[in-house]
């Protein structure tokens, strides 16, 4: 996310970004955030662009740029990889709530590569790919489409032959689960937060509301907008803050737990209405929910839209870490999915956060997220 959601908690603005300082979804006092976020490592920035790359929509970029990020060095054996694939209109900092001392990614001892979605701004996207794919022509990309830009990144620039994991937090917990499927044998363990391996119907009719919000805002102009549709743009980030915290999060006022301090709900809803995706582009926030609601592990190859077949091919030790008051992934998508996961470990976060509970919102989530991520990896892996 490019949003003002802090990369060590997940910020409900920042529910898809990666910025360095967040809107309080802790409680952390804005100057505290912005200072331990100063303190945090930070990832090197790369990019790496593939020559006309083949898209599964048929669409052929003459270039596809990937951006991602590095933390740490690969070790002379080069077995000591993680990757972290980004969430909804994330950038690479949006994994910090498990990098760093004391948490269950340590940069000084595992090389990191935090990867950037196809429609983020930065990676190729519809705001900054040139003509014939700018703006509303740009080919939806789709969750293989991005795992196979990135496997080229990482097997070409990075010369990696093999993961020690892959770890996803919503949109990159679908990306976890296509890695598993795509290449079985590529890495040891899986770990997906508050993400399913396929996008089922209710997914989709929320997407599809969140995109009709943007689109019927008559500035969109079909794609073709001279400035921003605000409205549009407002009304989505109403509909998505509606799905974002449990039911119980609301009744209990959790949000007086934010920073600025909220004394009123109303000041809440104008806050995410105007402050939700700062500087966000239409149809980036578009193309990003297209490649969501086309996520189906069982469209890979051989399995012919069998999702439990493909998920019965992953070899990998997954540990499947739902929230338990997630309205945008119900933990019930995820007890369906994990029966037909050979060697999967189910653990729903005990949260009242909702979606980004699967993002450390809250410092007890951040803490059961790291001390049960931090165990899995250091489990000896079935070969």
């Amino acid at each position: 996310m490019l949003l003002p959601f802090r990369l060590k908690c997940f910020r409900p603005a920042a529910l898809m970004l990666g910025c360095v300082v967040g809107c309080g979804v802790t409680g952390m006092p804005e100057k505290a955030m912005a200072q331990q976020a100063a303190t945090e490592p930070q990832p090197e920035q790369h990019e790496y662009v593939i020559r006309n790359f083949h898209t599964e929509s048929g669409a052929v970029l003459p270039e596809a740029h990937i951006v991602y990020g590095t933390y740490g060095h690969l070790d002379a054996a080069g077995d000591n990889v993680v990757l972290l694939p980004s969430h909804y209109m994330a950038e690479m900092h949006g994994y910090g709530w498990l990098i760093g001392p004391g948490k269950a990614l340590d940069p000084t001892k595992l090389f990191l590569v935090t990867s950037e979605l196809f429609g983020n701004g930065r990676s190729s996207s519809p705001s900054n790919t040139p003509e014939p794919f700018h703006g509303p022509r740009f080919p939806v990309m789709t969750i293989r489409d991005n795992v196979e830009a990135v496997h080229q990144v990482l097997a070409e620039q990075l010369h990696v032959k093999h993961l020690q994991a892959v770890i996803g937090f919503s949109m990159g917990a679908q990306q976890a689960f296509q890695w598993a499927v795509s290449y079985p044998d590529y890495m040891d363990r899986i770990i997906a937060t508050s993400g399913t391996a396929k996008t089922y119907g209710h997914g989709i009719v929320r997407n599809e509301g969140q995109i009709t919000a943007i689109t019927t805002d008559p500035s969109f102009a079909g794609g073709d907008y001279k400035a921003e549709p605000a409205q549009g743009i407002e009304a989505f980030s109403l509909m998505w803050t509606g799905w974002l915290f449990s039911q119980q999060w609301w009744r209990e006022e959790l949000w007086r737990q934010e920073d600025p301090k909220y004394t009123d709900v109303r000041q809440v809803i104008e806050h995410y209405r105007t402050h939700f995706i700062p500087g966000a582009d239409a149809n980036n926030l578009i193309l990003q929910l297209r490649t969501w609601e086309s996520n189906d592990v069982g469209h890979t190859g051989r399995f012919n839209g069998n999702v439990d077949a493909a998920l019965g091919s992953i070899k990998a030790q997954v540990l499947y870490m739902p929230s338990a008051t997630d309205l945008y992934f119900p933990v019930e998508d995820a007890r369906y999915e994990a029966q037909f996961i050979p060697h999967c470990t189910l653990l729903p976060i005990p949260s009242l956060w909702g979606h980004p509970a699967g993002a450390g919102a809250s410092p007890a989530d951040e803490k059961f997220l790291n001390d049960h991520v931090a165990a899995f990896m250091a489990a000896a892996p079935i070969r």
